[in-house]
């Protein structure tokens, strides 16, 4: 493997990963800069976590080449655990102790000078808001405190990249916001982030995103970009005060591909714009007629959706030709 892009964070060619016949991370390339909050999204099994623990050392990959940090992940793993903040969403934290103990033993596990060990601590407490509850027994705390401690306990030793794995997962919507500005804040001071997640709204606060399904890298792209150039079709909303009522008829049309509850209306997916004036139709006919349907720029979730159903039509023939 050629010497990584210097900009680069993170540089992957055709990474795989193998459980026996199992392919769980299907020949990944992708380039993560410096600085970047990099958001890898896709549903529960589609090989996140498999892919940041080999991006991480903890696993090796069964093909390709990458590099974290410049250090090679099949040749380096050492290196790169030395040179990371890893945070998973269980919180790898001790109950038992207080949040300033638990800090201390990190400190150890990542041989922090001691002269430097208090400034870090300091750091960590005032960063994470925790200075008042630096006693607090952490068993005692709410997720959203854990998760604070936990990311702060990741980044003691100052790494250039921090990995987080579904990282507010299980945290109330408050905390999660939260959890998020103490990302930008490590960004801002240049540190990389590269965030696993399956929620879609998180999503949005990313630099760059790659969309992750089956193993497969299928869209890559800032949000911008995934919204406005990755769908074929076209996305209609429907505002209505019972949308359940003409979900079916609407799903029956040719030309739709799929309508979903949005709110307090519909989402649909169809070939074009033609689709209006027979929406409207029906509207009407309930008596929902309160406002035309109209075309709208897809959000992340209509983008995930479609790309996902895209994908599984692709491989249905296959699977079906395999037989």
């Amino acid at each position: 493997m050629s010497r990584p892009d210097p900009g680069c964070a993170v540089s992957l060619l055709n990474l795989e990963k193998r459980f026996g016949d199992f392919v769980a991370v299907n020949r990944i390339s992708l380039e993560v800069h410096k600085g970047e909050i990099f958001g890898f999204l896709g549903p529960n099994g589609a090989g996140k976590s498999t892919t940041i623990r080999m991006l991480c050392g903890i696993i090796t990959p069964t093909a390709g080449s990458g590099s974290v940090a410049g250090f090679d992940i099949i040749r380096e793993p050492e290196a790169i655990k030395r040179n990371i903040g890893y945070m998973s969403q269980k919180f790898s934290l001790y109950e038992d102790l207080t949040v300033e103990e638990n800090i201390d033993f990190y400190s150890g596990i990542y041989r922090i000078p001691g002269e430097k060990k208090k400034e870090r601590k300091e750091w960590v407490l005032d960063m994470a808001g925790l200075a008042a509850r630096r006693t607090a027994k952490t068993g005692t705390l709410s997720g959203g405190w854990k998760q604070r401690l936990a990311l702060g306990c990741a980044v003691l030793h100052e790494p250039p990249i921090i990995f987080l794995d579904e990282p507010t997962s299980g945290v109330d919507p408050v905390s999660r916001r939260a959890f998020w500005d103490l990302i930008y804040l490590l960004s801002g001071e240049g540190v990389t982030v590269f965030v696993t997640t399956h929620y879609l709204d998180e999503a949005e606060y990313c630099d760059r995103l790659a969309l992750i399904y089956r193993g497969e890298v299928i869209a890559l792209g800032t949000p911008e970009e995934l919204k406005n150039g990755f769908m074929t079709e076209t996305v209609i909303e429907i505002r209505c005060d019972r949308p359940q009522e003409v979900l079916g008829r609407i799903e029956a049309l040719a030309g739709v591909h799929s309508a979903a509850l949005f709110g307090r209306g519909l989402h649909v997916i169809a070939d074009d714009a033609g689709m209006l004036r027979e929406i409207d139709l029906i509207l009407a006919e309930g008596g929902q007629m309160r406002f035309p349907a109209r075309v709208i720029t897809p959000s992340l979730e209509d983008v995930f959706v479609s790309l996902i159903e895209a994908r599984d039509r692709q491989q249905i023939p296959q699977m079906e030709y395999s037989r």
